[in-house]
């Protein structure tokens, strides 16, 4: 039974309904918000997976602003971040009329640094390019008008610009309370808000950061807050994964020694050798790169930490770097008192000293604790060596940090298999959860069509990518509207890419590749184009929201299983069969089908889109797995037949008449549609 407060927000005669534009009431909605509020009031833990439509947002949002509790809500990215702060919540606060504060608050790499941006202005060789000039005075002028110092409200220099990274700061290179520009300091400003707002709004890398800091004994950077709503859920374990563990690269202890070397010969020049200091760092950075140099001729230029070549000449060389590094950090500790930059490089030479010491713990040979087990490789590339550590499981970490009686609530569209959430709760270690699901509201059997085509080689066949390729063109002619193609390797998106571009010479259709422009920027073009086709790889399986006919077709070249030479994916299958367990049923299966249900979810983003659903892989239908796969897709109306795929593009179903009727197609096969498994 809903709570009667929220059955009047979210009814037909209700401020939602009176205020927003084409809003429309949603059962699901109502229940996942009474849901929401349950577990508000019993500081209790909810995995809520809401499909497409369902009004996930306002489900969340309605609870959290009726509560008068302090909430924090977790996006999965930058961009749903600021959509939720600027859009999303101004018009719900305008539409319930409640003056609920509300802060924005980003990792510190976001925030223009006025010390790092003064340093950079007096520094005639810190700047690379005569466009890193005009892009320097526009951060200048910024910085002089902003509130906020964000780098989002500064759309003309991009985000991705490499100016960025020296005009914001690290958590090593601040000064804090001893930075000149404290006062004005845009980075406390934020956190200074975010103490006092009602609800904050961050990002799960924002947060895993600041669990990580946690799990160091560092002190909380974000507030205390009664309810705790993680948006996009299913990002969560990569994310903690990738926050909760640690690199350190020979770049970053070059630099280290550049920096040590100037600061130490401006501020304190006869205290210490510290030319002889930092040259030996050098020097023993440049020998392990030379050491581990057998790495580069690995599969993926990488090794784990047991395959690593001539082992003990590495680890030879790797405890020579650390003590070059300990006679710079010493030297440093003596002399960091006298001004900021040496301060500055005593805390960069300190992190780095303790993130390689963590890298060689345990020694070889030695056993390490259970609970504590984690993953350690190395990557040789053109330019850097890169040493990796991540927990081989961020369950005991990730739960671990739950306050007492505070609510959490993980929500996404994609959280379970088939109904069944354990693969999502052992990653998270959140056994103890309350489960719920809720479907869309959209009528996918009438909207969409899984088309599966039948004569394709195996996707391991050398000329299986170009066979896909050829599979799709048929459907891309009779597409009016726009095309996505998710590929699940780079390779294979220049393959297909280069082939629709050779065949659709005499076509007005553009043909966009990722890597050709930041992924904002494709998006926008892929948008106004209208009948654009755009492949891209992973990261453009999610997070990705184009309705209407600007996305008709959207196409999979293969089953998104990892790659088996990803390290950490290799380390967990291994403990899985240490354990006695089944590693492709309880890891890898659950993991493509989560991520293949994200890929589909690009088709059908509103009640009024439509289109079909490619996926030129066999084994969806052929193989015994195949079932569990295209049975946690989204229910659309299936077909192995070309010609009712691409009948199903000509005649928009919601139009006029359809090839598939809008009660879905029946599990066995009839005259005109051959369906997808039974």
């Amino acid at each position: 039974m809903s709570s009667p407060d929220l059955s009047k927000v979210f009814g037909p005669d209700g401020p939602l309904a009176s205020q927003l534009p084409a809003y429309t009431p949603r059962p699901a909605q109502l229940a996942l918000s009474d849901a929401i509020q349950t577990t508000l009031e019993a500081g209790d833990v909810l995995i809520a997976e809401a499909g497409t439509g369902t009004g996930k947002t306002w489900a969340y949002l309605v609870p959290a602003f009726l509560s008068g509790d302090k909430v924090l809500v977790s996006t999965g990215t930058r961009t749903l971040q600021d959509q939720l702060f600027r859009r999303d919540i101004p018009r719900l606060r305008a539409a319930l009329s409640m003056s609920v504060d509300v802060a924005l608050l980003k990792g510190r790499s976001n925030y223009v640094c006025h010390y790092h941006l003064e340093r950079l202005e007096q520094d005639d060789r810190g700047l690379k390019s005569r466009d890193e000039i005009g892009l320097l005075r526009q951060i200048r002028q910024f910085a002089q008008v902003t509130d906020t110092g964000d780098k989002a409200d500064l759309p003309a220099v991009p985000e991705t610009a490499d100016i960025w990274n020296r005009v914001t700061s690290t958590r090593e290179n601040c000064l804090g309370q001893d930075c000149p520009f404290v006062r004005e300091c845009f980075l406390l400003k934020a956190r200074r808000h975010a103490q006092e707002a009602d609800v904050v709004v961050v990002n799960h890398a924002l947060f895993m950061a600041d669990l990580a800091l946690r799990e160091e004994g560092i002190a909380d950077l974000l507030p205390e807050t009664r309810l705790v709503v993680f948006d996009e859920a299913h990002q969560l374990p990569e994310t903690a994964t990738r926050f909760l563990g640690q690199s350190v690269s020979l770049h970053q202890i070059l630099d280290c020694a550049r920096q040590t070397e100037a600061a130490g010969l401006a501020h304190a020049r006869e205290a210490m050798r510290w030319s002889e200091h930092c040259q030996a760092l050098d020097a023993a950075a440049k020998a392990f790169r030379l050491i581990s140099a057998p790495v580069s001729k690995m599969p993926g230029s990488r090794a784990t930490f047991e395959q690593i070549p001539d082992a003990d000449a590495f680890d030879a060389a790797l405890q020579d770097l650390g003590k070059a590094l300990d006679v710079v950090t010493e030297a440093l500790g003596t002399q960091e008192e006298r001004h900021p930059d040496l301060a500055a490089a005593a805390r960069v030479a300190r992190t780095l000293r303790a993130r390689l010491l963590q890298w060689t713990q345990p020694a070889r040979g030695e056993p390490e604790p259970a609970d504590h087990a984690a993953v350690r490789w190395i990557e040789h590339s053109l330019h850097s060596v890169r040493l990796h550590r991540v927990p081989l499981s961020v369950a005991r970490i990730f739960s671990g940090f739950r306050k007492p009686q505070q609510a959490w609530v993980l929500t996404s569209a994609t959280l379970s298999v088939r109904g069944n959430f354990s693969h999502f709760q052992h990653q998270l270690g959140l056994h103890d959860a309350h489960t719920e699901h809720w479907e869309s509201p959209f009528d996918y059997p009438a909207q969409g069509l899984l088309y599966v085509p039948q004569n394709l080689p195996w996707p391991n066949d050398p000329g299986y990518i170009d066979a896909f390729a050829r599979s799709l063109l048929p459907l891309v002619d009779a597409c009016a509207g726009g095309v996505l193609v998710l590929c699940t390797t780079l390779r294979a998106v220049d393959r297909v890419a280069d082939f629709l571009l050779r065949e659709m010479l005499s076509s007005d259709r553009p043909v966009m590749r990722q890597g050709e422009a930041t992924r904002g920027v494709l998006l926008e073009r892929f948008r106004s184009a209208g009948n654009a086709v755009l492949v891209g790889s992973t990261s453009f399986w999610e997070g990705i929201d184009v309705p209407g006919d600007a996305l008709t077709l959207v196409a999979i070249d293969k089953l998104p299983f990892a790659p088996p030479d990803d390290p950490v994916l290799e380390a967990r299958l291994n403990a899985c069969r240490t354990e006695g367990g089944n590693p492709f049923m309880e890891y890898q299966l659950p993991q493509a089908a989560l991520l293949l249900k994200q890929g589909a979810g690009r088709l059908i983003r509103s009640e009024l889109d439509w289109g079909v659903l490619m996926v030129g892989d066999g084994r969806l239908v052929d193989k015994p797995y195949g079932r569990l796969l295209w049975q946690g897709l989204p229910p659309f109306a299936r077909t192995r037949d070309p010609s009712v795929a691409a009948g199903f593009m000509a005649r928009p179903p919601l139009l006029s008449n359809a090839t598939v009727s809008a009660v879905g197609v029946p599990d066995t096969p009839t005259a005109d549609t051959a369906t997808v498994g039974d």
